[in-house]
């Protein structure tokens, strides 16, 4: 077997010194009190456990504390968001919002953010009220709202003019929450609603004739362009298009965008397109980053800052028939959901003051 020798370096004093595997013929040299002026090699040191994420992982990595945050500041974060004392409120808007929520491609996060952020609002002093026109009944699921055959709904107040307050239901342990639930019904309606008179109105006029005073209302909106859709914008002054941080969101959106203007020109001249939500953003991927970029270059400041994160708790939550903020409080994704909900309401606030100026 042959064996390789790595040349020795002498120390100030001549002193052999040893190589990296101890086979020097002085295991224990003279210590260096300087630097070698005539070292021509450099070792490399290890990188520690806490150094190498930094050094081999992609800058969008989360941390560890950012990943896993510690008991206390997540125990902080719950206490926040569940608002128990209620004392943290968050600002009401001078007269009710009532906020589409729009995109024709499924999956991007339209029902997860319409739960997600009445609930945040209504446990912060606002009273919310959720529509749910999407026939698959997810926001009523999400919220705990029976919506089986035979339960009125929203299909009862676009066919056969029901009152929406004879239909809205109260969400457990959510006092100033209410939803309109959906049920199979609504899968018909399309066709129904092509013969009714005024067939673009149905839902705004019923909208309109509900006693109570809400601060928000949001509709939740099926992944098409239909007449439920169209129902929505007609009955809505704002439209939220959640956008997911993949290249497949940007393609249908601006066949959204033609058909929101085209509903302001003919059918709601109050419409307008005031809010950008970003989701299942996944920071380790340029892609995401790509896409944000290009959306805000886009969209400028209608875009809200606040961006939800691909989190398993978002996901899990629906199952318990519960929000994100009541099912894991203290998670990234009720903690981005609460930070869009504050900012949503701070921008009511300041178009109110607009307006009064």
């Amino acid at each position: 077997m042959t064996q390789h020798f790595e040349p020795q370096s002498s120390g100030p004093a001549g002193t052999p010194v040893p190589t990296a595997d101890g086979q020097g013929p002085d295991l224990h040299p003279i210590a260096d009190s300087g630097p070698r002026a005539d070292s021509s090699t450099v070792v490399p040191q290890p990188l520690t456990e806490e150094a190498a994420p930094d050094a081999y992982v992609s800058r969008e990595t989360p941390s560890r504390d950012q990943d896993d945050p510690p008991l206390a500041m997540e125990a902080m974060r719950a206490v926040q968001i569940l608002n128990p004392s209620g004392e943290v409120t968050m600002p009401r808007p001078d007269r009710p919002r009532i906020m589409c929520v729009a995109n024709q491609k499924g999956g991007v996060g339209k029902t997860t953010t319409t739960v997600n952020l009445a609930v945040a609002l209504a446990l912060h002093g606002n009273r919310v009220l959720v529509v749910d026109l999407d026939p698959q009944g997810n926001a009523s699921t999400g919220l705990n709202v029976p919506h089986h055959a035979g339960v009125p709904d929203v299909y009862d107040c676009l066919i056969d003019n029901v009152p929406l307050a004879e239909v809205a239901q109260s969400v457990e342990g959510i006092p100033d929450l209410w939803c309109v639930p959906a049920t199979i019904d609504l899968a018909g309606a399309e066709i129904e609603l092509v013969s009714v008179v005024a067939r673009e109105s149905r839902l705004a006029r019923a909208i309109a004739g509900h006693p109570a005073e809400f601060d928000y209302v949001f509709i939740d909106c099926p992944p098409s362009l239909g007449l439920l859709t169209v129902n929505a914008l007609c009955a809505a002054q704002e439209v939220l298009i959640p956008i997911q941080c993949e290249y497949y969101a940007l393609e249908g959106l601006n066949q959204l965008i033609n058909n929101i203007n085209l509903v302001r020109q003919h059918l709601n001249p109050t419409l307008e397109v005031s809010t950008i939500l970003l989701t299942m953003y996944d920071r380790r991927t340029r892609l995401a980053d790509a896409v944000e970029q290009d959306v805000r270059n886009h969209f400028g400041d209608k875009v809200l800052q606040s961006v939800i994160p691909r989190n398993v708790r978002v996901s899990e939550a629906p199952s318990y028939g519960q929000s994100v903020m009541t099912y894991d409080p203290g998670s990234r994704g009720a903690t981005s959901y609460f930070e869009a909900a504050q900012e949503i309401a701070m921008r009511g606030v300041k178009e109110s003051v607009g307006r009064n100026v």
